[in-house]
């Protein structure tokens, strides 16, 4: 039921604008009655003042508000629970509404109130579902902070090869390899300059350094090249108890914890991914892994809720959009008013299918590349095609409960 047709039903509107620390609400009664309009506080007795209101009024109450941070989220979960109905108003729908109302892009919070109101009349609202209430609070909690996790990593390991590399060791960057670093920096703890490593015989490095790089390797062809390579170094001598070194083990301290704090998520996710019929499906994709398949439960919650892919589509904005004005047409391009999250990691999947040998997403990427393979334009289409793909598979192998099939959209050899 739309919001509209709960309004000729005769409901009570509420539209409550959400702020820290306390909340503008407007009530509105089916006629004759008039608006009411006043201030909660953010505490557990306003709440309970506001659900005791709601609850005594003739007709029953349909509530509206704006995502804000986190603050809706205690106040929502509440309501919830006492039995009234939640709508969601998107905040470009607010601000553009707000605009064309007021012909001012000025804002107040009585006056989003009042587009608030108006939304719910409308029907231009969404319903709103409570991750808490349907289980994806803790894979969304996961997600965010694996999320805030390899960003502040990311970060840390850009600090060390813009500024400490450069600046004590450069020719250590040969030796980067991978995004999988951590043995480098675990060897760079202890060997933090190259004066470190050549006040050791190569036997006497050896010895300390045998167990610092990976199993994979030829150990004694590596550690000979570092030697070697710390020999030759331009790396601005420093004295290794200076304060500089103790600031660049510092920072490499800070890496390897943050490492740590994402294998510990890592294993915390595999544990909820396994009890996931749906999580498992997902990760039979070319391309979707652990953690992608964990973004795509964090945020898109249940795919089921969406009746069809385009939806789902729309929700994670990679549906087009075309600017088309009398007999102007623009060019189409992705809408990217959805979530941004969502995005990033179809699009992350959609460069590590490609990469595989043989699959459908491979295929589909050779054949937009068939005509330019050289221009970038064309390659970054073609990428956005194939995660678009992939946000149709997952959607549907998760609404029609099936597992992948690789190639099921081609025909078999003898029908």
């Amino acid at each position: 039921m739309t919001a509209s047709q709960c309004t000729s039903n005769g409901m009570t509107l509420v539209a409550i604008d959400i702020a820290k620390d306390g909340h503008e609400v407007l009530i509105e009664p089916p006629p004759p009655a008039r608006r009411r309009r006043f201030k909660m506080a953010n505490t557990v007795a306003d709440y309970q003042r506001l659900a005791d209101y709601l609850g005594n009024t003739a007709a029953p109450a349909l509530i509206g508000f704006e995502a804000t941070g986190n603050y809706h989220r205690p106040l929502a979960f509440f309501l919830e629970g006492r039995g009234f109905a939640l709508r969601l108003i998107p905040t470009l729908a607010l601000a553009r509404t707000r605009e064309a109302m007021n012909n001012s892009w000025d804002k107040n919070d009585p006056r989003d109130a009042q587009v608030m109101l108006h939304l719910l009349k409308t029907g231009l609202s969404q319903t709103w579902c409570d991750p808490l209430r349907q289980g994806s609070h803790d894979a969304q909690e996961l997600s965010k902070t694996h999320h805030q996790v390899t960003l502040s990593r990311t970060r840390v390991w850009h600090r060390l090869r813009n500024h400490y590399f450069a600046l004590y060791f450069p020719e250590i960057e040969r030796f980067i390899r991978s995004t999988e670093v951590d043995w480098l920096v675990e060897f760079l703890r202890c060997f933090p300059t190259p004066g470190a490593i050549t006040e050791l015989s190569l036997e006497q490095f050896t010895a300390h350094a045998w167990n610092l790089v990976g199993r994979r390797v030829a150990k004694a062809k590596l550690l000979a090249e570092i030697y070697a390579t710390a020999q030759r170094s331009v790396g601005v001598p420093v004295d290794l108890e200076s304060s500089a070194v103790a600031m660049l083990r510092l920072v490499l301290e800070e890496y390897l914890g943050l490492s740590h704090m994402r294998q510990i998520i890592a294993q915390r996710a595999a544990a909820i991914l396994a009890d996931s019929r749906d999580a498992q499906r997902l990760m039979t994709i070319p391309g979707v892994g652990p953690a992608t398949a964990l973004t795509i439960l964090a945020e898109a919650g249940d795919l089921r809720r969406f009746p069809h892919y385009r939806q789902f589509l729309t929700f994670c904005g990679m549906n087009l959009s075309t600017q088309q004005s009398g007999r102007f047409r623009g060019i189409s391009r992705l809408s990217k008013y959805g979530n941004a999250r969502l995005r990033t990691a179809f699009w992350m999947a959609a460069q590590s299918a490609v990469r595989m040998r043989d699959n459908s997403f491979r295929r589909k990427f050779d054949r937009y590349l068939r005509t330019n393979p050289n221009d970038a334009d064309l390659r970054r289409k073609a990428y956005v095609a194939v995660a678009a793909k992939l946000a149709r598979v997952a959607h549907g192998l998760v609404k029609t409960g099936t597992d992948y099939r690789p190639f099921f959209e081609e025909a078999l050899p003898g029908g």
